[in-house]
């Protein structure tokens, strides 16, 4: 019998934001594979109509909070699926989804991504901070088992032993064979960057819940290192504005490049382009799917070592990790890709070959289908 799989995601289409990348290469997988796969997530306003190779339905909101759609129809649209595979978090979606696993007796998978945090305390903050500590569990009990994206970042949350008896890791994927290395020189003309200039890369959402990918730390320290060096910052979000502003008052403001929100085809000779991209999140980040894309094209990463994103790069390895919020060591390892060119390319070669081994969809497929009949 062909199993029917709901995919649950609380950002749509996949360019939007990592978890939605992520939840859309997983149906994908599971649909080549023969299971008739179809996506809930949430209307916004301003989606591009999109050809999916599988049903993706837009629920209507009553209201949003951030990123999170508040879709009750999503409770009736489940009854009758074999499976939902729930990308957590998902404010609004996760509760549906859990009474409905409840009513019509369907087994969850819970792919736990990250946790829900605001930075600065605050109303919001305190919100969070509660659903955490009642909806989270209560949701986590009623999954059949739990796929972190990396064991390290999960158990760093302190859940409760007996849900992570139900816990495995399934990493984050990526398409080998889309994000591959090529000419730097041709990608920068592509793109339109100096083909002399030391490029720095980074890539996230730029909206309020993305507050803590820290891209003001990093715009200081390229304001650090000579004229010689640009930054370009791909994404979008209502921090944009913000962004600039605090670009605009560094000593960078003439080697700052934002691009806006990218597709895949559009980010891709970025990756080729930059001599390292960097994550320098303080806080929350669970994996950090840029890292993979920007290894499989053999271009070196500099990240903040957080539970999750340390096991990704192995430090002097394939990148360099730093502490959270320390610009010194940031602007040292930027210091360190640029100076050693050698060394800078054997970390991208060897950063592939992880990718290769162990992050490519090819290789993480067969644990999403064993977690989804399981």
């Amino acid at each position: 019998m062909t199993l029917r799989i709901a995919c649950i995601t609380a950002t749509f289409p996949p360019y939007r934001a990592g978890t939605g990348a992520v939840a859309f290469q997983n149906a994908a997988i599971l649909q080549e594979r023969g299971y008739q796969v179809e996506v809930f997530t949430g209307e916004f306003a301003g989606r591009e109509p999109m050809d999916y190779p599988f049903p993706v339905h837009f629920l209507p909101c009553l209201f949003r909070l951030g990123n999170a759609p508040c879709t009750p129809s999503l409770f009736w649209r489940l009854k009758g699926f074999d499976r939902i595979h729930l990308h957590y978090p998902y404010i609004f979606g996760a509760e549906f989804a859990g009474l409905a696993s409840r009513a019509w007796h369907i087994p969850i998978l819970m792919s736990y991504h990250n946790r829900l945090i605001q930075s600065g305390g605050g109303l919001k903050s305190a919100l969070l901070k509660t659903y955490n500590l009642i909806c989270e569990p209560a949701i986590a009990r009623q999954a059949t088992r739990i796929a972190a994206v990396s064991s390290d970042h999960l158990r760093s949350l302190r859940l409760p032993p007996a849900l992570l008896l139900k816990e495995f890791e399934i990493p984050n994927g990526v398409d080998a064979s889309f994000f591959c290395p090529g000419d730097q020189l041709e990608s920068r003309r592509q793109v339109g960057l100096p083909a002399a200039a030391y490029v720095v890369l980074f890539v996230g959402a730029l909206d309020s819940a993305h507050r803590f990918k820290n891209v003001p730390m990093l715009i200081e320290a390229v304001a650090r290192i000579d004229p010689g060096a640009t930054l370009v910052v791909a994404g979008g979000g209502d921090l944009l504005p913000e962004m600039k502003e605090a670009a605009s008052r560094s000593a960078a403001a003439n080697r700052v490049l934002f691009t806006g929100s990218l597709t895949p085809d559009q980010l891709l000779p970025y990756y080729r382009a930059a001599d390292v991209t960097v994550l320098p999140s303080l806080e929350v980040e669970s994996f950090g799917l840029v890292l993979i894309e920007s290894m499989a094209c053999a271009t070196p990463v500099i990240a903040t070592s957080l539970p999750g994103v340390r096991t990704v790069i192995d430090d002097g390895v394939n990148g360099i990790l730093v502490s959270p919020g320390s610009l010194d060591q940031l602007t040292l390892a930027l210091n360190q890709i640029r100076s050693d060119s050698v060394g800078s390319r054997e970390m991208g070669r060897l950063g592939r070959l992880k990718v290769e081994r162990r992050y490519a969809w090819s290789v993480v497929a067969e644990s999403l289908e064993a977690a989804i009949r399981g």
